[in-house]
């Protein structure tokens, strides 16, 4: 039995407790930072460095780039991915040819080397395209589907004759007024942006017939009904339909654009005015001649 005031001697064994620096070493060891240093920082620079070295030789990287060219190429050449066809839906046949004329494309392509959106601005980018969508179908057919204006109107200006829809939106030039005889015809300087207004005063005039012969806009503010016979009705800038609705039950109730008359001005709500042909008015001034004549 050992004697409890002294600890017993174990001759020749090593103390098997780790020194100071060795538990600080493996201490710092178990650490998460240390830990995925060793596990990813080192393999990535190693690797980093390896590949600097191998890619610092230009005939390595431009093999590399040609192996990478070819293997793109080859996989963007596939039958699946090729593209033979342009159908357009929703044209005309003069507008397909010009949208065809738009999108030169020598067929067979890539779909990758199509880029859809820029197509499509393109189509809509057309004055008689209101709307496209541009899709690559299955079978390697490229669909453009269009949607276009519909002309409404003939809007003379300074440079001739041009198509417009309802909102006013250019279409094409027109060649003559005798090429569209179904459209109606405005003109004046700011005719276009009005076109809306100007159906509803030639829907009001249809009763007049083919005497009308079309609206003409006056200072950018007011519309003149343009009759045959060189007859004019003068709008106001306000309420132009109300006043031409009068003007129409007027003739109507009177005829009175069927007679000797130059203008209907309605520019003044509470005072409209007619003015007389000169020859008329010639006649009638003559006639007032020769009645102050005979009762003298």
């Amino acid at each position: 039995m050992w004697p409890l005031t002294r600890k017993p001697k174990t001759a020749g064994r090593a103390d098997p407790a780790p020194s100071r620096w060795a538990w600080r070493v493996q201490r710092m060891m178990l650490t998460p930072g240390i830990r995925l240093a060793l596990r990813a920082g080192i393999p990535f620079c190693l690797t980093l460095t390896a590949g600097t070295v191998y890619l610092s030789n230009d005939a390595r990287r431009e093999a590399i780039a040609q192996s990478v060219a070819e293997t793109k190429a080859g996989i963007q050449q596939r039958p699946e991915f090729m593209v033979n066809l342009m159908a357009i839906d929703g044209a005309k046949d003069e507008l397909a040819t010009y949208i065809r004329e738009s999108l030169p494309l020598d067929f067979p392509t890539s779909s990758f080397d199509l880029d859809l959106d820029a197509m499509r601005a393109t189509v809509t980018e057309i004055p008689a395209v209101k709307s496209a969508s541009v899709r690559i179908r299955p079978g390697g057919v490229l669909q453009v589907d269009v949607e276009q204006r519909t002309p409404v109107a003939l809007w003379r200006n300074e440079t001739g004759l041009a198509l417009v829809d309802e909102n006013g939106f250019y279409i094409a030039a027109a060649t003559s007024r005798h090429a569209r005889p179904g459209l109606p015809l405005i003109a004046g300087e700011g005719a276009d942006a009005h076109v809306p207004q100007a159906l509803e005063l030639i829907e009001a005039a249809s009763p007049l017939g083919k005497r009308l012969r079309g609206l003409v806009r006056v200072g950018a503010r007011r519309w003149d009904v343009v009759l045959d016979r060189e007859q004019r009705i003068m709008l106001p800038a306000k309420d132009a339909l109300r006043a031409l609705e009068r003007v129409i039950a007027l003739d109507q109730a009177q005829d009175i654009l069927s007679r000797d008359i130059a203008r209907v001005d309605m520019r003044l709500e509470g005072r409209p005015t007619v003015q007389m042909t000169n020859e008329a008015a010639e006649e009638r001034m003559a006639q007032q001649a020769a009645f102050r004549a005979k009762n003298k």
